[in-house]
């Protein structure tokens, strides 16, 4: 289920300066107005179970911030605009319409670091139509979609959508997500999937923790992608995200044209 915001811009507060890694501090502030209303949040996590194995999914992401008009000014931006989209989506389905629209509605936040800030505040929060899931589509990342890549040393490598084994991994991924979303395997062992990138995978680094002892980076990727998938997994991609690290903002996707 997918949520579009509308958000005010309060330059009064702070300003109207943002830096262009702001994705992280992005989830940042989904966890805190989710824990502003504990009792809610708890039934929710309960009616909406995230594991599979010992592996645990909080099956959400969201896009990139679209902000209309915007001056760069070195690693931040200017906003000029009074108003910024952002889409939120989440898998499970169970609750999620009233649980989000009542936290989420008129709440105000802040985004960013403690050099550049901006104050945002929900205006409108609205559900988007679902698409019709076909065994083939087009899709757009709406933010960087990351894979990741494990050696047999334990060290990761971020790979991009046109890797030899980013079909494998995004497609044992999103079984990983149907196996926690409904307590049981994938109905089927020979499943029909297939990656085609329709663009250059355009790479975007993101700073996680910037200036504390947990920094780290992660890389993604932007672009266009043509993939063939039963429905189920389709629609999961869709909802849940493409690939890895969906919940710290990667992997989110629209239907492309």
């Amino acid at each position: 289920m997918r949520f579009r915001l509308q958000l005010h811009i309060n330059k009064q507060r702070h300003g109207d300066t943002l830096p262009f890694n702001y994705q992280y501090e992005c989830s940042a502030v989904i966890y805190k107005i989710m824990a502003r209303s504990d009792a809610a949040f708890a039934a929710w996590l309960h009616d909406n179970g995230f594991q599979s194995d010992r592996k645990q999914f909080k099956l959400f992401t969201y896009s990139r911030l679209h902000i209309p008009q915007y001056l760069v000014k070195g690693n931040n931006m200017k906003i000029l605009s009074d108003t910024i989209e952002w889409y939120i989506s989440f898998l499970p389905e169970i609750s999620t319409r009233q649980f989000i629209q009542g936290i989420f509605s008129e709440q105000t936040f802040e985004l960013g670091n403690k050099y550049n800030k901006i104050q945002c505040t929900v205006r409108s929060i609205e559900v988007t139509p679902p698409p019709r899931f076909t065994d083939t589509m087009r899709f757009t990342t709406l933010s960087p979609a990351c894979v990741v890549l494990k050696h047999s040393d334990k060290s990761e490598e971020y790979i991009a959508p046109d890797h030899p084994e980013a079909a494998r991994l995004i497609l044992q991924n999103l079984l990983d997500k149907y196996r926690a979303l409904n307590d049981t395997d994938y109905p089927a062992e020979n499943i029909h999937f297939t990656l085609k990138t329709l663009t250059i995978p355009k790479p975007v680094l993101i700073t996680i923790k910037a200036g504390t002892p947990e920094e780290s980076r992660i890389r993604g990727f932007m672009g266009q992608l043509e993939i063939s998938a039963p429905d189920p997994l389709m629609k999961i991609m869709y909802d849940g995200g493409i690939g890895s690290k969906n919940s710290m903002g990667f992997g989110c996707v629209e239907i492309g044209k």
